[in-house]
């Protein structure tokens, strides 16, 4: 007679748990063991500031990772024992304790291999942010791998385990030994909806809405971080890279030609809130101390929710800000702050950050560990876009209108993006360091690190591959989402928004990143699309417009008066169709520089390396900001643009005094030639333009 035969196996499962938890435990105590001994973590290296203030917080950051991965260990442990115990009723033969520990070990190896696996056809980005191998070394072990393959290869261990299983379950039933058989089913039972609850992912049905004509328009805007106006199709681009939203663009208004004051993140999305310039609302750079957070100024989302709206913003690791900042929305499903030096170390040495990082992205992780599930550089475009239709889908049973903000991270270095985008536009013989993202940039501090590097550094074909695989995923996202609008019955009544903060430097002015030049259009551009379903035509604008202009553009479509303490002028009469050109002059700056950026001048106004300017002023709170001594000197050493009609002139704080240089970007859209000498008086008309913008920070031509 079996151990799982007449009388329940108290026993047997005993020693089954135990050997679960001896394994797990060996595990997760060498995987700690291997990433103290090669410690390496994400954030700056403020050596004193971890010794002196967080050396326990960083004993509790990594005990709670290898807490983690003990219960997963043990878990995929727990899994082989089951099989093990299942095959000991169905086969009729006792199970043994070592047999346990043997089924232990193989469960985690074989559920752990499987996942890396997948991870690596799917979204190989996860491990190019965690590993500490250069991702080339996969190559070879990818080229082997297929979707179809972890398909079949999934299925036949569904199949095999569901067949041992009913096996199991016959003999117990056919030995009469119904306390055995219920436990097994019970066990089962829960493991599945465990499984299935958290770490399973489900398409939200579309959800009919009410139909209520009689209430303002819902605001539907989809933004990506770092995404370049010249890459859609309505642009040129000769790649077919955004199929939807160019039939939207066509649809809507697109206006070509729209600008940010400050190719930041930050300091553009706040200007895109508030309607306001960087210096009336205060935010210059991503690094703001905790007290400077409380803005002085009205936004958009909390003029919308006092009109009624019910306001909503939903994002991965780049929208952090929309919930740093007091903006005014009601719902928020975005993470923390990314520059937090404790969530920072929450994330963790790389190698116990690399096992946990194939596990979490699911609602188990985005609930127990969102510092992995929000990590940066690691794409998370298909799970906000669901979360997005899941928002759509809960606003349809509210009577008040919503204001949907969506801001993703699809299209911001290094370019990881899941299956099959990176593949789609790369050359599939390329075997470098950036087969799968752009290397050595794994923490927002190693970017900071190469922002210094020149173009030789870089393999720029494979990067540019891989970023237009990113467009294409953003584009399907979108698609995705206003076709779930459409589905549940909101098209007709929702403005939609597509948008992003800043685009993207190739080393088309010796440079590369967002905000390190404002002599080319690419960092302070972006595209921008309007579609109201009331208006009937799209047009194309090809007008100077910016980005503080779409919070008023929004409040005059919605109905919804705008303060006068707006910088930004409404577009609604460029949407209807009512004026073609509002003679507006577009201004913007550079971001903080991480480091000196390649051709920059010698006698050029500059100031320490970011990681020497960084601060945390509040320890209890752990916020990175920059030290008060150098916040004036790094507003005074921007360059600044002025962009009227078809003229830009650039401006340089230079040791001695500053240098200007005028250009003519329709004759010359790249900015080679400076034409400055030769039309004075455009010169004279845009320096007292630049002049007045300039003049609130106490700073001039």
């Amino acid at each position: 007679m079996s151990a799982w035969g007449s009388s329940l196996p108290l026993a047997a499962i005993g020693e089954a748990v135990a050997a679960c938890a001896l394994v797990a435990l060996a595990f997760a105590s060498a995987l700690l063991a291997k990433s103290i001994k090669d410690f390496s973590r994400t954030g700056p290296a403020l050596l004193r500031e971890i010794h002196e203030h967080y050396a326990g917080y960083l004993v509790y950051a990594i005990g709670r990772l290898g807490l983690w991965a003990f219960v997963l260990a043990a878990l995929m442990g727990g899994a082989g024992c089951l099989v093990y115990g299942l095959a000991a009723t169905a086969f009729d033969f006792r199970p043994r304790w070592i047999g346990f520990v043997i089924a232990a070990a193989v469960g985690l190896a074989g559920f752990t291999t499987l996942r890396f696996c997948h991870t690596l056809v799917w979204t190989p980005a996860v491990l190019a942010a965690s590993s500490q191998y250069q991702m080339r070394r996969f190559a070879r072990l990818w080229r082997h791998l297929s979707v179809q393959g972890l398909d079949v290869a999934e299925s036949l261990l569904v199949l095999g385990g569901g067949a041992l299983a009913l096996a199991a379950g016959a003999e117990l039933a056919a030995r009469e030994a119904w306390p055995e058989l219920a436990l097994l089913v019970a066990t089962l039972v829960a493991a599945g909806a465990i499984g299935r609850r958290a770490f399973g992912s489900q398409e939200p049905p579309p959800v009919r809405a009410a139909t209520s004509g009689a209430r303002r328009p819902n605001i539907l805007m989809i933004g990506s971080d770092t995404l370049r106006a010249d890459r859609l199709g309505a642009a040129g681009y000769p790649r077919e890279l955004t199929p939807f939203l160019d039939d939207l663009a066509r649809a809507g208004t697109n206006f070509t030609h729209c600008y940010v004051p400050c190719a930041r993140t930050a300091p553009s999305l706040l200007s895109l809130m508030t309607g306001c310039w960087p210096h009336r609302h205060g935010i210059r750079d991503n690094f703001v101390a905790d007290t400077q957070t409380r803005l002085a100024v009205p936004s958009l989302p909390g003029l919308l929710r006092d009109a009624g709206y019910r306001t909503m913003a939903i994002g991965d690791w780049a929208a952090g800000d929309m919930g740093k900042f007091a903006l005014g929305f009601d719902e928020l499903d975005i993470p923390a702050d990314q520059w937090n030096l404790k969530y920072l170390l929450r994330q963790g040495p790389k190698d116990i950050r690399l096992f946990l990082s194939m596990f979490v992205r699911n609602r188990f992780g985005k609930a127990m560990l969102p510092e992995l599930y929000y990590l940066a550089g690691v794409p998370l475009t298909r799970q906000i876009g669901r979360d997005a239709r899941e928002a759509i889908g809960r606003a349809t049973a509210d009577d008040r209108p919503f204001f949907l903000n969506v801001f993703m991270a699809a299209t911001h270095p290094p370019f990881g993006s899941d299956y099959p985008y990176y593949t789609m536009y790369s050359n599939p013989e390329y075997d470098g360091e950036s087969k799968f993202a752009m290397a050595r940039l794994s923490d927002p501090f190693e970017i900071i690190r190469r922002q210094g590097d020149s173009r030789k550094e870089f393999d720029l074909d494979q990067i540019i591959d891989l970023y237009d695989g990113c467009v294409r995923s953003f584009d399907d996202e979108v698609a995705k989402i206003v076709r779930h609008l459409q589905a549940c019955g909101l098209a007709s009544d929702t403005i939609v928004v597509v948008y992003s903060d800043h685009g993207m430097e190739f080393f088309e002015h010796e440079t590369w990143g967002q905000g390190n030049s404002v002599v080319g259009d690419f960092s302070a551009r972006i595209p921008l699309i309007v579609f109201d379903p009331r208006i009937a035509d799209g047009r194309s604008v090809g007008a100077i417009v910016r980005s503080v202009d779409v919070a008023p553009t929004l409040l005059e479509l919605a109905g919804v008066p705008s303060p006068a303490a707006f910088d930004g002028t409404s577009l609604a009469p460029l949407v209807r169709g009512e004026r073609d050109d509002l003679d507006l002059a577009a201004f913007s700056e550079t971001g903080i520089w991480l480091t000196k950026v390649p051709g920059m001048e010698r006698e050029h106004l500059h100031y320490p390396d970011l990681p020497d300017m960084l601060d945390v002023p509040d320890k209890a709170a752990g916020t990175l900001a920059i030290k008060d001594e150098f916040s004036r000197l790094v507003v005074d050493a921007k360059d600044r643009m002025v962009r009227k009609g078809q003229w830009k002139l650039i401006y340089q704080p230079m040791t001695h005094g500053a240098l200007f240089a005028l250009f003519d970007l329709v004759a010359d859209p790249d900015c080679r030639h400076n034409v400055l000498a030769r039309h004075p008086e455009t010169v004279s008309e845009l320096k007292r333009l630049l002049e007045g913008w300039m003049q609130p920070d106490g700073a001039g031509p």
